[in-house]
């Protein structure tokens, strides 16, 4: 039977000497809180505080980094339990998805899906056995006796891994139910909302109409022309922020934010309210929404976070038959510096606007990002995303950005996920990378040994607190009172 360890110097540097330096670094981190300020996780899951269901739905199933990998193999999303958009057939047998998972453990090596799910195994559910075809019942059983005990809920678990605050992404029609339920209990200065206002920005996207039309009903703002769509999104940045939200969450394509004349801004939405917007016209308004969102942000506070560079559902039959976020989502170049330069050109100096830029493009780190966030200060970029949160990827960040940005130019290490049980360990493996960067620096007589403690500090936790930080003009959010 494989036994699953993990060793105490995983992911730090191999030299001695820096590994040294990078363990004493890393243990001033690594009981630190987390902030999870770009976080996906369901806030309904922490509003229900529901058992989670079996082994297979909680960390196989819904986790599109380990699925994909198995579809690249040859396994249809089917057999992996992947519901179906018209309620077909695929599997049901959460111990037969888990045997499938568990036969394909080998494809995993290298990975940084592996790196999370053995921390998960071992670190936060106690389990030293691996998987693999021989083990997969007894693992399977083993997860699910862990899983049946009342501190393995999701709100016990916060404390369980230290987490001080979750962001959830929410829909600008969300109706904040989950989050005003958490309020009630006590927690909604620890779960809070994050704007996502997409599939209102984005024109020529299906059921466009449909979520106008629940944009008004929420907001109570009548939608009928652009000025009052625009005037309905501000309503609902209020309530967000009422809820306690920190940020909003813009996913375009490109980065490209430039503002339409009021005209043409009026009759490209009249033109979607009609059905007939061209390809071109859905662009531009979805540029224009972004430069009106960074105004808007000024005003209500709301950090503004940008991660283009995405095409989204690349297989439309996978979208067809399975929807969205199953894996298919690829790069594309990102280009930042002159879709960027309207926006920051209007607000790149007002001390009331932040911006945090994501990318999946690491060609733009040391060419766009870090001189961007070198010269306007606005922007923070943030952590490495998707594709690139992990040990190498993260490495690269450190060498391509620090040297133009510098560390404090960042937001420190925010995670990117919806599989719950992996925040602990991307964080982890985050103050570990770091701590392994900051000892060569320290190792080369770059920086004193103390500077990078305090450094690897601050990109764990003061750096997060900092960019994400509320001040909209007196506004203290309605959740913080429960701080």
């Amino acid at each position: 039977m494989g036994q699953l360890r993990l060793h105490p110097d995983r992911a730090l540097p191999a030299g001695d000497d820096m590994r040294a330096v990078a363990r004493r670094i890393y243990q001033a981190t690594r009981e630190l809180p987390l902030l999870c300020m770009h976080g996906h996780v369901d806030a309904a899951v922490f509003a229900r505080d529901q058992r989670f269901s079996d082994p297979a739905h909680l960390l196989v199933v819904p986790d599109h980094y380990v699925t994909r990998m198995l579809v690249s193999q040859g396994v249809p999303l089917a057999d992996l339990g992947v519901p179906r958009v018209d309620g077909g057939t695929v599997e049901t047998d959460p111990r037969e998805i888990w045997r499938r998972f568990c036969a394909n453990w080998h494809l995993f090596r290298g990975t940084p899906s592996r790196y999370w799910l053995e921390h998960e195994i071992v670190e936060i559910l106690k389990i030293d056995v691996a998987p693999g075809p021989d083990t997969a019942d007894l693992l399977y059983d083993l997860i699910e006796a862990r899983l049946a005990e009342p501190a393995f809920r999701p709100r016990a678990l916060l404390d369980v891994f230290n987490i001080e605050l979750i962001s959830t992404t929410d829909p600008a029609t969300s109706t904040l139910t989950d989050h005003a339920r958490l309020h009630a209990d006590g927690l909604g200065a620890r779960v809070v909302p994050t704007f996502r206002p997409d599939a209102l920005t984005h024109v020529n996207s299906a059921g466009w109409l449909r979520r106008v039309r629940q944009l008004q009903e929420l907001s109570g703002v009548d939608t009928a022309d652009y000025r009052g769509f625009v005037a309905a999104l501000r309503r609902r940045r209020e309530a967000f922020a009422d809820a306690g939200a920190r940020a909003t969450d813009h996913g375009h394509l490109t980065a490209t934010a430039g503002p339409l004349p009021d005209g043409e801004a009026e009759r490209v939405y009249a033109a979607a309210r009609r059905g007939d917007t061209s390809d071109a016209d859905a662009a531009a308004f979805a540029g224009h929404m972004l430069f009106e969102m960074a105004r808007m942000s000024c005003d209500d506070g709301l950090v503004m976070q940008i991660h283009p560079g995405v095409l989204r559902d690349h297989d439309p039959a996978i979208h067809r038959a399975f929807g969205s976020d199953r894996g298919f989502d690829i790069p594309v170049a990102a280009e930042f510096t002159r879709a960027l330069r309207p926006l920051l050109n209007a607000f790149g100096h007002d001390p009331r606007f932040r911006l945090v830029l994501f990318t999946v493009d690491e060609t733009a780190y040391s060419r766009e990002l870090a001189p961007l966030a070198g010269a306007y200060p606005c922007v923070r970029l943030g952590a490495p995303w998707w594709f690139l949160d992990s040990p190498d990827g993260m490495r690269r960040f450190r060498e391509l950005v620090t040297e133009t940005a510098g560390f404090y130019n960042t937001s420190g290490f925010v995670d990117d996920t919806r599989a719950f049980l992996s925040i602990p360990a991307r964080h982890d493996l985050a103050r570990r990378v770091d701590a392994g960067y900051l000892a060569r620096l320290v190792v080369e007589h770059r920086l004193a040994e103390d500077e990078a403690v305090e450094t690897a500090i601050d990109l764990a936790y003061r750096l997060p607190q900092r960019a994400y930080a509320p001040w909209a003009a007196g506004r203290t959010p309605a959740s913080a009172t429960n701080r």
